[in-house]
């Protein structure tokens, strides 16, 4: 049976995908604290001081604070990191530390503090560039970029505290996430966040490789539910899912679709492609369905309007 979040941690909870959470969170009623460094993240993003929510600025590198704001929390969603592969490739050791060792932090601190759970944020890029398609969690991991390792030793601590500790923890491989609030200027900006940037102000995007490459682009909404799922059920505990939609789109593709939404024909500057970039990417969802329930409910072109429409209105 599912259990219910009376305290819930949500690390980088300012940003693109922790801020719609700490929202699912409050609309259920849950008790809600955040900490943040706001070094991509933004304080407006958040809700204002309220009975049930508590904002914490700080670096989950911080281990006092860290063990303040742990107190009382029984599920910990840890979405903080760097999450650019580029800004891994030019900076390991910086993304390194928040991502290893800020992970590691935030794993010993729910444990110290009693933490029933720990949901954390993991990526498909640990699956590197095996032509096998669809990813499913089964595979031998390949990671082609700092980041990628670097999410890929969060999930084997997070195993680690599982089998070592008794802390329950789940890993949750995100795709490739969109939606409202991905800050297009970011370094961690996401290619559908560029494009609606682009679009908007009439102006070509720049497309790294081909453009054939392809994508599971998934809406921020559906990777909420699924952090909740993760939280709650039981047989979610020690577990790694993949958490996309099982549908792939090209970049080229996608550009169309965002340049007939903005009524604009424009064709992208196309430029060699990046070092860690994969060229193909799509999750066998199978698991995260039997065991979480989780079941994707935004088609791509509408979760692609709603993007498009926060976008046009600034």
């Amino acid at each position: 049976m599912a259990k219910v979040i009376q305290h819930a941690l949500v690390t980088g909870g300012a940003g693109f995908i922790g801020s719609h959470l700490v929202d699912a969170l409050m609309r259920k009623g849950t008790r809600v604290s955040v900490i943040d460094n706001l070094s991509t993240g933004k304080r407006e993003n958040l809700p204002e001081a309220a009975m049930n929510f508590v904002f914490h600025e700080g670096d989950i590198r911080d281990w006092v604070l860290l063990r303040k704001v742990m107190e009382g929390v029984d599920v910990v969603f840890h979405q903080a990191a760097v999450v650019s592969v580029p800004l891994s490739v030019a900076e390991p050791l910086e993304s390194a530390a928040v991502n290893e060792m800020g992970t590691l932090s935030v794993l010993e601190a729910a444990r110290q503090a009693g933490c029933r759970r720990v949901v954390l944020a993991s990526s498909s890029a640990v699956y590197g560039d095996d032509p096998e398609l669809p990813k499913h969690e089964a595979m031998a991991l390949r990671p082609l970029s700092p980041y990628a390792v670097q999410k890929m030793v969060g999930e084997h601590y997070a195993g680690l505290y599982s089998t070592l500790y008794g802390l329950e923890t789940t890993c949750l491989r995100y795709f490739n996430v969109f939606g409202p609030r991905q800050d297009p200027a970011s370094p961690y900006a996401g290619v559908i966040s560029i494009f609606m940037d682009r679009a908007v102000a009439d102006q070509a995007p720049a497309i790294y490789g081909d453009g054939e490459q392809t994508r599971d682009f998934v809406y921020v909404q559906d990777v909420i539910a699924a952090n909740l799922l993760a939280a709650a059920e039981k047989g979610a505990a020690g577990k790694i899912f993949n958490i996309g939609t099982g549908i792939t789109i090209t970049i080229n593709r996608l550009w169309q679709l965002v340049a007939e939404m903005a009524g604009i024909t424009l064709t992208p500057e196309y430029k060699t492609a990046r070092e860690g970039d994969i060229l193909h990417s799509v999750a066998a969802i199978d698991a995260s369905r039997r065991d979480l329930g989780f079941v994707p409910r935004v088609g791509f072109e509408e979760g692609l309007a709603h993007t498009y429409a926060w976008y046009r209105n600034g």
